[in-house]
């Protein structure tokens, strides 16, 4: 069963849970509830939204990941299940025993495909389109040239040919639906990880250590172009895009429910996810070298 994603960004919510169910309420009635086993994400984005406890022990129990934003709507801390996989600590350790060269193979993997990803996303008719792909074919084992950047250079200039516009996370629209999407993204990411057993922390390339999500950040690379994809349909559609409306914020959630191909596999993105963690704690461990990236 797909995990569902649910957001709460209107004060007055109370959150509560009653025999495994999600309980929510406004001013003491009951809204809705939802059974807590068929949540991935809960998304708590307004600083008036109160809760009980046990909203939060029962959901990590049964596997979700929980995203709490701050005023500027962007994550201050994220919960995840410390254990969610019966072979955690056999993976982890092979996580961090993993060698240099194979997490540097494993990186130019991701990378590569993500610039790929910018190419389709850019277009076959773009200037850019050639200038990516050949971008692509540079990358080496733990991409010391910096090719990702390079690319990201000219996929950023490209993006939308109707505006002049540059990636910065504090920047113009449409960098506010960037920013939204790429939160919920990275969750689903973190959560994939530890349902693989793998821990989000130690990560392939990303090192630093004030990031308790490297290794989400790493994985969800080749990911962002779905992201990326939805919020240009978006700016291409709509002719208001300077606030992230509830009905843009739906949009963005729906990404983990479309359909994606991953190797000869097709299903929604948040099951590719799985699988593509899964790979990857396979690749820890010596059974595999390729990783099972989607395709866009």
């Amino acid at each position: 069963m797909i995990k569902r994603i649910v957001e709460i960004s209107q004060a007055k919510k109370h959150l509560a849970v009653r025999l495994g169910q999600l309980i929510i309420k406004e001013n003491n009635i009951e809204l809705t509830t939802i059974p807590c086993e068929d949540i991935g994400v809960l998304l708590v984005d307004h600083a008036g939204v109160t809760y009980t406890h046990s909203v939060f022990t029962e959901l990590l129990r049964c596997g979700a990941a929980i995203v709490l934003c701050g005023g500027n709507h962007q994550p201050s801390g994220m919960l995840l299940p410390i254990e969610s996989n019966t072979m955690q600590t056999l993976h982890i350790e092979q996580q961090i025993l993993a060698k240099e060269p194979i997490k540097k193979q494993l990186w130019r993997q991701l990378i590569r495909a993500k610039i790929k990803h910018q190419a389709k996303i850019a277009g076959a008719d773009s200037e850019v389109y050639k200038d990516l792909l050949a971008l692509r074919d540079r990358v080496r084992s733990g991409d010391p040239e910096n090719i990702e950047a390079q690319a990201s250079k000219k996929f950023w200039s490209a993006f939308i040919s109707t505006i002049d516009f540059k990636r910065n996370i504090e920047g113009a629209p449409p960098n506010n639906l960037l920013n939204y999407g790429y939160m919920v993204m990275r969750a689903a990411v973190a959560r994939a990880l530890c349902s693989a057993g793998l821990h989000p922390s130690i990560g392939l390339h990303h090192c630093n250590r004030y990031n308790a999500f490297c290794l989400a950040d790493d994985v969800m690379e080749p990911f962002r172009g779905f992201v990326e994809s939805k919020v240009k349909q978006i700016c291409e559609t709509q002719t208001v895009i300077d606030e992230l409306t509830q009905p843009m914020k739906a949009q963005l959630l729906e990404i983990l429910y479309e359909e994606v191909k991953i190797g000869e596999n097709a299903g929604p993105l948040m099951v590719g996810l799985h699988r593509t963690a899964a790979s990857l704690a396979r690749c820890f461990a010596g059974e595999q070298k390729e990783l099972e990236l989607p395709e866009i």
